[in-house]
């Protein structure tokens, strides 16, 4: 009996910590790790790293439930989470969000470097604070400037191994901050309705969809642009090169498509494809990293 009831509950502090989401973050901030040194990193120092990182993501995960219970409780997409379906408290759920987050702290002080911990805390509170309760609520530009702390697993996990901010991880988080806004606002497209329904000005409700399909095309190029400075910067290298420019003109295939077809059905296409698409250019970048050719 005793198992029927912890197992939900398990599966519903899981949930609170978008694990998906996470799971994305860390492999980034991995491969951010395994760039920054010419071979593996220790072992120990990775484990406490993706451990510390990994816990701040979640902690912030769960903060953001917390604030959004609301709304998620009247968006089909969101309806089912813990809170608004009675399954956690708010006491539990912040709860749960200060261990992780204290734990993690310590961890990253602790164990990494101070420089790592304190830009985790910035990303943590400004992801859980400064993005979901005003940023969010305050302007249709939100997910642009939200993503700059979205941006960090990369930077992260690079300073977690080498204790500094070294411009190839700046620029690893450059593009995770462009792609972000093609990637979010393809879904909020197909939930434009519901974003509508909740007060939540993301761009599609304040400025059309056909306008926001237009701001996804060029910021796909302007992506385009940004995923050539690692080879143009000596980064990287061929490999990289063609595997970025072949994802590149497929993004821009799904994102003509979407501004020719207007239907929620090929927008989520494209924002399926943007996931596919941003963890294949941080593999090409690791790939790149250990079989590097040139011409």
């Amino acid at each position: 009996m005793s198992n029927s009831i912890s197992l939900p509950r398990w599966k519903s502090y899981l949930t609170l910590c978008k694990p998906n989401v996470v799971a994305e973050m860390l492999f980034t901030a991995i491969v951010g790790m395994l760039l920054a040194t010419p071979t593996l990193p220790p072992l120990d120092l990775m484990f406490y790293s993706l451990v510390g990182i990994g816990f701040a993501s979640a902690s912030a995960a769960a903060i953001n439930h917390f604030i959004d219970r609301q709304a998620d409780g009247e968006m089909r997409r969101t309806e089912n989470r813990p809170l608004p379906q009675g399954e956690l408290s708010a006491t539990n759920v912040l709860t749960f969000a200060a261990i992780l987050g204290v734990i993690a702290m310590l961890l990253l002080i602790l164990k990494v470097n101070m420089l790592t911990a304190v830009l985790t805390f910035l990303s943590l509170f400004g992801y859980a604070f400064v993005y979901t309760v005003y940023l969010k609520r305050a302007s249709p530009q939100n997910i642009v400037i939200g993503g700059i702390f979205g941006s960090t697993p990369p930077l992260l996990g690079w300073c977690a191994m080498t204790g500094e901010v070294h411009p190839h991880a700046l620029l690893l988080a450059l593009i995770i901050f462009v792609w972000t806004p093609p990637h979010f606002w393809a879904l909020a497209i197909a939930r434009k309705e519901e974003y509508a329904k909740v007060n939540i000005p993301m761009l599609p409700v304040t400025h059309g969809s056909d306008f926001t399909r237009l701001q996804i095309l060029l910021y796909t190029v302007l992506l385009f642009v940004v995923t050539l400075l690692p080879y143009l910067t000596g980064m990287s290298a061929l490999i990289y090169l063609v595997s970025t420019l072949i994802l590149n003109i497929v993004f821009l295939y799904y994102v003509i498509n979407m501004m020719r077809v207007k239907d929620n059905k090929t927008a989520m296409r494209t924002f399926w494809y943007s996931i596919v698409y941003i963890t294949v250019i941080f593999a090409a970048l690791l790939l790149d990293h250990y079989l590097r050719i040139t011409l």
